[in-house]
């Protein structure tokens, strides 16, 4: 067992003899993410950067879906507070995690909706089930994307897809997720942890410091694109959170029936 492996928050971390760990998130069913569950990762992920035994990390869900988006309704906690005292958003907890330097791999069951996808796009590669759901739903909330999607997203599908799926919100099963270079592995979901893994220990099996000095260069800049990035989505989520639009896309979520935006 490795240095790394532990208890993070609501993440359970093991390491193998395969340099490989294996990072799992326990909030059930729908695995909903917050500041303290994006701190947990930064956490979890800085311990493998500095843990000898580990070149690649395995990102999983317990439950039926790997990250169904953000928590909004959860109980208010002590505000957190940055290094150097301001008040710490989560999206300062997310530029943090595209700094660290360990390769991960999403194994992806169920949905990865909204900020959910926001998450698994994070990963190096995505590993999906045929019933995997994903969407970039912010809009049918009459909400800005966030989570660096604005950053994460082009790369893998392209700025067309990207504005698509941005724009509609629609949900796209497993099957499109490969065809269009969302998810890179397709794979049974009996199959998929293992796949995942398999593909975490591919890359674990090459030389470190090289895999390292490769993603270091192929995605170089990445931790301050995802920051200009996450400036402009806060912002404009603060705003369209003061609109009608925004406070009927809750409802009808809630209600399960499609909204009626006024563009107000």
């Amino acid at each position: 067992m490795g240095s790394a492996a532990g208890r993070y928050g609501d993440v359970e971390v093991t390491v193998g003899d395969d340099f490989v760990a294996t990072a799992e998130i326990r909030r059930p069913p729908n695995n909903f993410f917050d500041l303290a569950l994006i701190d947990d990762l930064v956490a979890l992920f800085r311990a493998c950067d500095d843990d000898p035994g580990v070149r690649a990390v395995v990102m999983c869900s317990e439950g039926r879906h790997f990250c169904a988006g953000a928590d909004f309704g959860g109980s208010p906690t002590e505000a957190a507070t940055n290094a150097d005292g301001s008040p710490r958003h989560l999206y300062d907890a997310a530029v943090e995690l595209f700094a660290t330097e360990t390769p991960a791999v999403a194994a992806v069951q169920g949905a990865a909706i909204g900020g959910g996808l926001g998450v698994a796009c994070f990963a190096d590669f995505r590993v999906a089930a045929p019933e995997a759901r994903f969407a970039a739903n912010f809009a049918r909330l009459g909400f800005h994307h966030g989570f660096g999607l604005t950053v994460t997203l082009p790369p893998l599908v392209g700025q067309q897809r990207a504005l698509e799926l941005l724009y509609t919100g629609r949900r796209i099963p497993g099957e499109e997720a490969a065809a269009i270079g969302l998810a890179d592995r397709l794979v049974p979901a009996e199959r998929l942890r293992a796949e995942a893994h398999g593909l975490a220990a591919e890359i674990a099996g090459s030389a470190p410091l090289a895999v390292r000095s490769i993603r270091a260069t192929m995605r170089g800049g990445r931790a301050e694109e995802i920051r200009a990035a996450t400036d402009r989505e806060k912002a404009e989520q603060d705003r369209l959170r003061r609109t009608e639009d925004w406070t009927e896309g809750v409802r009808a979520m809630a209600e399960r029936r499609p909204p009626e935006f006024r563009g107000r």
